[in-house]
């Protein structure tokens, strides 16, 4: 993109937190009351599709993924400002869309082009929200109520968002300062800048938005280093002052242009005070400190997530490294012992100490495979709620011991026979809602996905309130199929035949369950 910075080097970060913003965005739409949607959560759906058109807008190169992104993230700016209502149908499309942009970022990830017709189509579903949106705003409308005029605007910018960015990058290395540097040239026209021992300030006229400008820093530094404001360029509000008290004077006057004269910087602050009056709802106020504007910025912003992306590969080799010490300080331990303890006595100290510190580092090390079942878990809510519409059945979803920590390997090989058994419990388990209220039940089925430690295993549960076994249709199929069972046979081991490859008391296959996988 420029000799100053290859953006291509950071693809995989973006592509990183756009799948986990994507992932967050799928889990707020699953909560989200569509009766009553709390705004923190429309907040929250609208910055996740924000941030990944402001990253993918970044570098240029993924076209496809930038528009379905700003024509979804227009909606949903819509939904939360109250100009348009959300309903259940609009939560069905955006989790589309969310699949949709998934599979964007997936293809962009292994350098392919996205599927044109997906993107058509999903495209095509939020415009038709957005014309809809359109014709139920009121035609003919009162006009925009014009911004009162600033005083002293003889001398005052006409508002804030005529002023240019002003972006500060502090604790910078001079590298990364030149490397900003250029790319911030290829945004906009830098007025001016300045750079000192470890913080960069740029003045820049731009169309960007601040939250692309951030977007664009944050590649480089981390979003904690970065403030952007709107401030002239040093001397720029002394000279408009000077400009302002020049046309001002008048020969009766000349005592009061004398105090104009005296006082520039008084007389631009005070300007400077008024603007906001005239400025538009959503440019950011003029700072009349900066120092103290980036101190206020940097509080606002939030804080570091204290995790560090590292590849599976890397954990691994570190993982290997520390078994071969562990044999090593075992090897020196055994040499160790033919030792005279008190001849030895530092060496045999300074070797117990190895164990010790070995033992936590293995200890340490494993941990960081450890993922916790929320990793898992977190996937079922949009499950259970898609299938129980399909089937018309009304199903609630509880989860417990997310937190509970599994390898990693393990973790992903539960993920297929949890999905069997979380399709199975929401086919034959749980009951349509007529069958429930004629069983005495409530018409909403409950279902629980729970994990827990046990001793050294993890036990992981897949609960419902529904039908339960019939054991006449499952000793009736065992007979059938020529499974050593009789009609003595006690529960315990007829219930572990729903386990067998291919055994189902489906009447028919659907594409939810039935093949008895």
């Amino acid at each position: 993109m420029s000799a100053g910075v290859d953006l291509s080097q950071f693809y995989e970060t973006f592509f990183d937190e756009a799948d986990e913003l994507l992932a967050d965005m799928e889990q707020t739409l699953l909560n989200v009351d569509v009766d009553n949607p709390d705004i923190d959560q429309l907040n929250a759906i609208f910055r996740a599709a924000h941030s990944i058109k402001g990253g993918a807008g970044t570098f240029g190169c993924f076209g496809l993924l930038t528009t379905t992104t700003h024509i979804l993230e227009n909606l949903l700016d819509a939904i939360r400002q109250g100009e348009l209502t959300l309903r259940k149908d609009m939560i069905d499309i955006f989790l589309e869309a969310k699949d949709v942009l998934t599979e964007q970022v997936a293809a962009y990830r292994n350098s392919q082009e996205p599927d044109q017709q997906a993107y058509e189509r999903i495209c095509a579903q939020l415009r038709e929200l957005a014309l809809e949106h359109k014709n139920d705003a009121p035609a003919g409308g009162q006009p925009e109520a014009a911004p009162a005029a600033p005083v002293a605007a003889a001398s005052a910018p006409a508002s804030d968002s005529s002023l240019p960015f002003l972006v500060r990058i502090q604790r910078i290395q001079p590298k990364d300062a030149e490397a900003l540097l250029v790319e911030m040239g290829l945004l906009g026209e830098v007025l001016h800048h300045q750079t000192q021992a470890d913080s960069l300030s740029i003045w820049l006229n731009t169309t960007c938005s601040a939250d692309d400008l951030e977007a664009v820093c944050c590649f480089v530094v981390n979003d904690d280093q970065v403030s952007i404001s709107r401030e002239q360029p040093p001397g720029a509000q002394a000279a408009m002052a000077d400009a302002s008290a020049e046309a001002a004077q008048t020969p009766a006057d000349s005592q009061a242009a004398q105090q104009q004269q005296t006082a520039p910087a008084q007389h631009a602050s005070s300007a400077v005070e008024q603007a906001p009056a005239a400025q538009p709802a959503d440019s950011p106020a003029a700072p009349a400190k900066p120092a103290a504007n980036a101190g206020a910025n940097a509080a606002a912003k939030p804080k570091e997530s204290g995790t560090l992306r590292v590849g599976v590969e890397k954990v691994d080799q570190i993982i290997n490294l520390v078994g071969e010490l562990v044999i090593t300080q075992a090897m020196l331990v055994q040499t160790a012992s033919t030792l005279d303890p008190v001849e030895h006595d530092r060496l045999l100290n300074g070797i117990e100490q190895l164990e010790r510190n070995a033992r936590d580092l293995q200890e340490s090390v494993m941990s960081i495979r450890m993922m916790p079942m929320d990793y898992v878990f977190s996937r079922f809510p949009r499950v259970v709620r898609e299938n129980a519409s399909k089937m018309g059945k009304q199903i609630r979803l509880t989860t417990r011991g997310q937190a509970t920590e599994l390898d990693k390997s393990l973790i992903e090989r539960i993920i297929d026979p949890l999905t069997h058994l979380v399709r199975n419990s929401l086919d034959h388990g749980i009951e349509t809602p007529e069958k429930r209220v004629a069983a005495g039940k409530s018409p909403e089925g409950h279902m629980t996905l729970s994990a827990q430690h046990a001793g050294g295993q993890i036990i992981i549960e897949v609960t419902d309130d529904g039908a339960g076994l019939n054991r006449e249709r499952i000793l009736k199929k065992a007979m059938q199929q020529g499974f050593p069972v009789s009609e003595s046979t006690p529960d315990d081991e007829l219930w572990q035949l729903i386990f067998a490859p291919g055994f189902s008391t489906a009447e028919k296959v659907t594409d939810i369950s039935g093949r008895g996988v």
